[in-house]
């Protein structure tokens, strides 16, 4: 695994690529990563995933709740969608702050 030492752009292979894909920069800016720091990126690239789908659940979430209390059926109707409107939001901030952990711990890439 190597990264980019201007742009912080992981690449998985034995050599690192001829010029970094996002900044343009030639390979001898690129350091492989030593394992130590290789192996919690790749551990959590699975979580990482699975943590921007529920962000993305969760904005689909809020969405059906705003069309529900549109709608206002009656008082238990809005009750639910009140509630699933805060918890999708919760839910969103809460993967959020999680990716954002892994970022600054060097989990990403």
């Amino acid at each position: 695994m190597w990264k980019c030492t201007v742009c912080g752009y992981v690449h998985d292979g034995d050599e690192a690529p001829e010029r970094c894909p996002k900044c343009g920069v030639p390979k001898e800016k690129f350091e492989r990563l030593p394992e130590e720091k290789a192996n919690p990126i790749e551990r959590s690239r699975f979580t990482n995933q699975l943590l921007a789908a529920l962000m993305g659940y969760a904005e689909e979430l809020e969405a059906i709740a705003d069309e529900g209390l549109e709608d206002n059926l009656d008082p238990g109707c809005k009750g639910v969608f009140t509630y699933v409107k805060r918890f999708a939001r919760e839910m969103g901030q809460m993967a959020k702050a999680e990716i954002q952990a892994h970022i600054q711990k060097g989990k990403w890439g």
